[in-house]
């Protein structure tokens, strides 16, 4: 049999506990993707530019491309008199040089004729048949974005580590880069458990509540860099988790249950996983998720979260979601952290770490005092604070480190 049930760790233990977990069993993987399906994936390796960009002496306004040298001097008044001796628009290639008294006309992002060291805009010229007239001096390198001024060739475009955003994806399409290495996306199998869930889209019957947490968990998952493999809802019933559970490693990289990990009847996930591997954690001294468990089968981590939704969700974010980044190449994030002044007066339970769900009112947070099963506690929660173990009581007044679920 593995530990005794329930045998108590501290959260700073269990965090050690499960990193060294993570350290021993995954590292990461690396793959080729296509730039098209790259949104959203972490750089593997440097990626420098193919080429020059711009990859010539470029436009950057519609005008006429001039020898500076032959402006000075011009205003409304004067205006210097130039023959204009051909049009460039963007994607031809100039054929014809500037010489000393000439321009050529040139659209924006049009290749700069030999000769021309500067772009007068339109809007200072006007034209009769091939002449114009330079109202405004014009001065070298004007409107004109020179070759390799944005990046040379053989430079670094993207570091390792950035996450693929549009403008990135952008970038790296700018320089004729089609496929990119990324870090592979750890895969996680979700299940929940208990006799009374059901479907969000099935009907409500008397006794059964709606699954809340696999679409929750699933989310946070592929927040953090992973791909996520639903193995549906199981039954408290020992064979069928026995088998999801192997099915779920069968599929991904790592298991995530809820339920099924307190003292009550039917919560036998502590059993399955003495039976297929070992259990590691099994006692957490935080509030909501104490009953929450970490093992380990065929060399891959199953973890079995409180069934109630705040408490999966923020066992989840405070224990496995650093490792679960750190594995997928994300940002570690504890979330984006404002300090507040509490509205109420808080009881934490000493010796335990509590995690408070908050909403924020102004330069206030507000606890919201609902149990860890209430779903409106979720609905209307802005973020939580960590109250640390040795706390049994914050006043109304004090500052508070609130970590915001958005923009996580």
């Amino acid at each position: 049999m593995g530990v005794e049930f329930l045998e108590i760790i501290d959260l700073d233990d269990a965090r050690r506990i499960t990193g060294e977990l993570f350290s021993e069993l995954y590292s990461q993987g690396t793959e080729s993707v296509d730039i098209l399906d790259a949104d959203g994936r972490v750089l593997a390796d440097d990626i420098e530019s193919p080429v020059d960009l711009p990859p010539f002496d470029r436009a950057s306004r519609d005008g006429y491309a001039v020898r500076a040298a032959d402006t000075f001097g011009a205003d409304e008044e004067n205006p210097a008199t130039l023959r204009c001796i051909e049009t460039v628009e963007a994607g031809s290639v100039p054929s014809l040089e500037v010489a000393e008294g000439l321009c050529t006309r040139i659209s924006t992002g049009a290749p700069v004729p030999e000769g021309a060291d500067a772009v007068v805009m339109v809007e200072y010229t006007w034209e009769e048949v091939d002449r114009v007239y330079i109202q405004r001096p014009a001065y070298p390198s004007q409107h004109i974005a020179a070759r390799g001024s944005d990046i040379r060739a053989g430079n670094v475009l993207l570091r390792t580590g950035t996450v693929l955003s549009p403008d990135k994806i952008a970038a790296l399409s700018a320089a004729g880069i089609t496929r990119v290495n990324v870090i592979s996306k750890p895969s996680v199998c979700v299940i929940s458990t208990g006799n009374e869930l059901i479907e969000p889209s099935g009907q409500l019957e008397p006794g059964k509540i709606f699954d809340s947490n696999s679409a929750g968990l699933s989310s946070a998952l592929k927040e953090a860099g992973c791909s996520v493999k639903h193995g549906g809802i199981v039954r408290d019933d020992y064979g069928e988790l026995r088998d999801a559970i192997l099915r779920g490693l069968e599929e991904a990289d790592m298991v995530i249950t809820s339920g099924g990990t307190s003292a009550g009847a039917g919560d036998i996930l502590s059993e399955v996983l003495d039976e297929l591997g070992r259990v590691v954690i099994h006692g957490i001294s935080i509030k909501p998720g104490k009953p929450t468990i970490v093992g380990v089968v065929d060399d891959k981590i199953v973890v079995g979260l409180p069934g109630f939704p705040v408490s999966a969700l923020i066992v989840f974010m405070s224990l496995i979601e650093p490792f679960i980044r750190k594995l997928s190449g994300r940002k570690a994030s504890s979330g984006h952290v404002k300090t507040l002044k509490l509205a109420e007066r808080l009881h934490s339970s000493r010796g335990r770490v509590h995690y408070a769900l908050v909403m924020v009112d102004g330069d206030y947070a507000r606890p919201i005092f609902k149990d860890s099963g209430a779903v409106a506690a979720l609905a209307g929660a802005d973020g939580y604070i960590e109250v640390p173990k040795n706390v049994e009581i914050i006043n109304e007044g004090e500052e508070v480190e609130v970590v915001l679920f958005e923009n996580r």
